[in-house]
């Protein structure tokens, strides 16, 4: 005889289902089963709980779900205490002038951190959107946030070799494939703020195919101009990364 489920199994459960929304918009209940490894039946049963509760919300015409609009205000405080009416602006004006999904990332322990993505006007896909923690190590953003931290930072990335992060300092940016797609390309630059201190990076992505060397060489500038703004009014909700 089996035993009966825990509530905390099911909380597990719903905590899988809703991280399948990391990087991604509309998922079906059978792509949410294919990967969290539920039954369809299991994973469909979660999903109309958290449609109730307001968490997810069904797209009625392709019977796909989204991040529901009670998640999107759970998220609220948590970008005021990031001050994020100070650094979306800059961000949406970088994404509408590059083209480009701009997006910025805190350093977390040993990951980055993507706390905020801005979508451009037009010319938008989901290649664009970073995955919602990445290696400091290996991800873009992580590169450039270790490149320009302390000598004892820099020496303590057991990943990333002491001449790649030379070489991001000496750029001024860094660019990485995606680890989850080897076509993808990101290219990210530092957040510094009046001390030189990291205290974040600023990164796009988007299929190689269209982020050619040339218009790397051509965003990077509006990128660190956009970046030295935020680094700016940087505050404690950004402590700097050594």
């Amino acid at each position: 005889m089996t035993s009966p489920r825990s509530g905390s199994q099911a909380v597990e459960r719903a905590i899988a289902v809703l991280a399948c929304f990391e990087g991604a918009t509309d998922l079906t209940v059978s792509a949410l089963a294919a990967r969290t490894g539920l039954a369809v039946s299991t994973a469909y049963r979660i999903v109309q709980a958290l449609v109730r509760g307001g968490l997810l919300e069904r797209d009625e015409r392709t019977d796909c779900y989204r991040v529901g609009p009670s998640l999107i205000s759970l998220a609220v405080p948590s970008l005021g205490r990031l001050d994020a009416e100070s650094f979306a602006p800059h961000l949406y004006s970088l994404a509408a002038h590059v083209k480009l999904t701009a997006s910025l990332g805190v350093a977390k322990d040993d990951v980055a951190v993507t706390v905020f993505s801005a979508r451009p006007p037009e010319r938008f896909c989901t290649h664009q959107l970073p995955g919602a923690r990445q290696p400091l190590q290996s991800s873009a953003m992580g590169m450039a946030i270790l490149a320009f931290g302390t000598p004892s930072a820099r020496r303590s990335s057991s990943v990333a070799a002491s001449s790649d992060l030379e070489r991001v300092r000496r750029l001024g940016y860094a660019a990485a494939f995606s680890s989850e797609n080897r076509d993808v390309l990101a290219v990210a630059v530092p957040v510094l703020d009046a001390q030189g201190r990291p205290r974040g990076a600023l990164g796009v992505q988007a299929l190689r195919r269209r982020l050619t060397d040339d218009l790397v060489r051509e965003i990077v500038p509006p990128m660190r101009g956009v970046a030295a703004r935020i680094g700016a009014g940087a505050g404690s909700a950004f402590p700097a990364f050594r």
